[in-house]
């Protein structure tokens, strides 16, 4: 660990070097990457730092202790030190196994998000819009921007479907997590008796791969066009404005219909077609290499079932960690970082038992 702590300092120091140098600032691909390693590995360096001066007053405290003639009173302040530095420098160094796991290269992407109502019916098709309402209040709250790309609204303001994008730094390191299928337990709107009914729905996060990731070949493409249609299926426009896009070489189909422009509709539909691809060969790769998986606090498998709301208890759960929480108004207001930071806590976590096995 040390031998690699030693050549990133290394590293860190030949980088800085380089960001002050006129021909390399000038060259605006090159020094953007340089940057963004340089921001990456500033953490790691700063905590080897720490470590290294704690190691230095550790090593002090003992040498002062190994002296026989001093007074009381001295060798107990010495002692006290040494303890202390002790403890810290255990701490440290737990820290950086952490710092020096594999970092997913996809954290710092895009995201889009793909919102099912499941079981349920009208009900789960309300939850879609909970969510949907949950997840763009915690965008807003990081500053992060959000747009859908396609929806299919229900009359009673649910969603059949929803997909939308989030933008911003670290968006797919936050809600890489969000996978699967969410239970919701409450009364629903739509029900007189006053009876607890259990709805799901389903939740997809996606990264959003660009042209340059992920080359499509157009050959591959079957497109279409046709009339959009809202809720209650009465049309939206009479022009053909709605696309559907078909990639032949996995048979993965996109709808986009939310524009009244035919061009920005395919734009959003070969927006949501890339990540869906890109995810399907992650997903690929991940079996191949099950040890790297992105996610190891769940498989992230859309039928896992990873979390419950439940209303009359207001209460939520997440089923992969064994987290409750008595607050569940205030998450469904997008105040979501403590399930977040659990759920990458337990990532973390898992990642390191595996290395040290």
């Amino acid at each position: 660990m040390f031998e690699k702590l030693a050549m990133t300092e290394s590293r860190y120091e030949e980088i800085s070097s380089k960001l002050s140098d006129p021909e390399i600032i000038g060259d605006n691909k090159l020094y953007a990457q340089l940057m963004r390693e340089y921001k990456n590995i500033t953490p790691v360096v700063e905590k080897y730092r720490e470590y290294k001066k704690t190691e230095n007053s550790l090593n002090e405290a003992k040498e002062i202790l190994s002296d026989t003639g001093l007074d009381k009173d001295f060798r107990d302040m010495a002692q006290t030190e040494y303890e202390e530095n002790k403890t810290a420098l255990e701490d440290i160094s737990q820290e950086l196994k952490i710092l020096l796991l594999p970092k997913d290269p996809d954290d710092d992407k895009n995201v889009i998000i793909e919102i099912r109502g499941g079981a349920g019916g009208e009900e789960a098709s309300l939850f879609a819009n909970s969510l949907y309402r949950m997840y763009t209040m915690y965008a807003e709250s990081k500053g992060w921007k959000q747009e859908i790309l396609n929806a299919q609204p229900t009359e009673l303001g649910g969603f059949k479907e929803i997909s939308f994008s989030i933008e911003g730094e670290g968006a797919y390191s936050h809600l890489k997590y969000e996978s699967g299928v969410h239970r919701v337990q409450r009364v629903p709107e739509t029900e007189s008796q006053g009876r607890i009914h259990t709805s799901t729905v389903t939740v997809a996060v996606l990264v959003e791969a660009d042209e340059v990731e992920l080359e499509i070949n157009p050959t591959d493409l079957k497109i279409d066009y046709f009339r959009a249609s809202g809720a209650g299926g009465q049309h939206i426009n009479k022009t053909e404005s709605a696309v559907r896009i078909t990639y032949l070489p996995t048979n993965v189909v996109v709808e986009c219909q939310d524009e009244r422009s035919q061009h920005k509709n395919k734009d959003k539909a070969m927006k949501i077609l890339r990540s869906r691809v890109y995810e399907a060969m992650q997903e690929e790769q991940a079996q191949k290499v099950a040890s790297e998986r992105k996610m190891q606090v769940g498989t992230g498998d859309r039928s896992e079932r990873i979390r419950t709301y439940n209303y009359p208890q207001g209460r939520l759960t997440d089923h992969r960690i064994g987290l409750t929480i008595y607050r569940l108004e205030d998450m469904l207001n997008g105040n979501l970082d403590e399930v977040f930071d659990a759920l990458a806590t337990a990532d973390q976590a898992s990642k390191l038992a595996g290395q040290e096995v």
